[in-house]
């Protein structure tokens, strides 16, 4: 219903709102959807603009933080600046490997704690050990949260979302370009196996260890981002006896070599 009104309500005379659309030079795309957003929620310009950048822009997800209470209180973008000059690199505008374990530091969590990939995809990060302003701003923004003992008190919120079979999908697919080099459109082998290691310890799939055994000695390759995919698939979908799996089915040949792996090794006994 919110999203209908979002298609179809007119938009509100420009001339009252051109000074807060001069002061962040604001095109006509932004300033229509910033007059939508108003007219639908009744907030201010400022909480429009604000969660409309949170969003990237699209409208439905600018309406589900704000009607969902993320952004009715949004952090002062002045606490955020001061938050990432703490951070940020010294020869780069970008918060790098040093500045993150900084971070992690603060938080009171391990740089390899899978909240940190989890904070990453809040942040829409482009790239691992890597924040650019804009993603740390959004991130923190969609949290709500604009000191370190506010993102602190968040961690446990960001650890449930693993739970989240939904959340939990998006996060697995987030990561695969998250964590591969720049340019390369595979993952390596190691980098893969720990995030499979790291994600599956919270899915708790009977079948990871051997999977990365069979890796390490079949195959030693890249990962492409089709097997990355369909594994979380397989995982879900196929019980760790094997006994539903389908030889017939559309998995990666990688897939299937690994059930072969599996009956020729003896690591387990499928029912006939």
């Amino acid at each position: 219903m919110v999203y209908q009104l979002l298609r179809e309500q007119p938009l509100i005379s420009r001339p009252q709102y051109s000074i807060c659309f001069q002061k962040h030079k604001l095109g006509r795309g932004h300033r229509d959807k910033v007059q939508q957003f108003m007219a639908i929620t009744g907030s201010s310009e400022k909480v429009a603009i604000q969660a409309l950048k949170a969003s990237d822009w699209i409208p439905e997800g600018a309406i589900d933080l704000f009607y969902n209470q993320q952004i009715r209180s949004l952090p002062d973008t002045r606490h955020l600046e001061e938050l990432y000059q703490g951070y940020k690199d010294q020869y780069t505008d970008m918060i790098m490997a040093d500045g993150i374990t900084s971070l992690c530091t603060d938080l009171q969590v391990d740089p390899d704690d899978i909240v940190m990939l989890v904070l990453s995809w809040h942040m829409k990060a482009a790239t691992m050990c890597e924040f650019s302003k804009q993603e740390f701003f959004v991130g923190l923004q969609t949290l709500g949260v604009d000191s370190i003992d506010k993102l602190r008190e968040r961690i446990p919120y960001l650890r449930t979302e693993l739970k989240d079979e939904q959340k939990f999908r998006e996060i697995y697919n987030f990561a695969f370009n998250w964590a591969k080099e720049k340019g390369q459109k595979s993952l390596a082998l190691d980098t893969a196996i720990g995030m499979w290691q790291l994600l599956f310890a919270e899915k708790q799939w009977p079948l990871v260890d051997q999977w990365c055994q069979f890796l390490q000695a079949r195959h030693n390759k890249a990962i492409s981002k089709d097997t990355w995919s369909q594994l979380l698939e397989f995982a879900k979908m196929v019980d760790p006896s094997l006994s539903n799996y389908d030889a017939e089915g559309a998995w990666p040949y990688l897939i299937d070599e690994f059930v072969e792996y599996l009956t020729e090794n003896g690591l387990i006994h499928r029912s006939s």
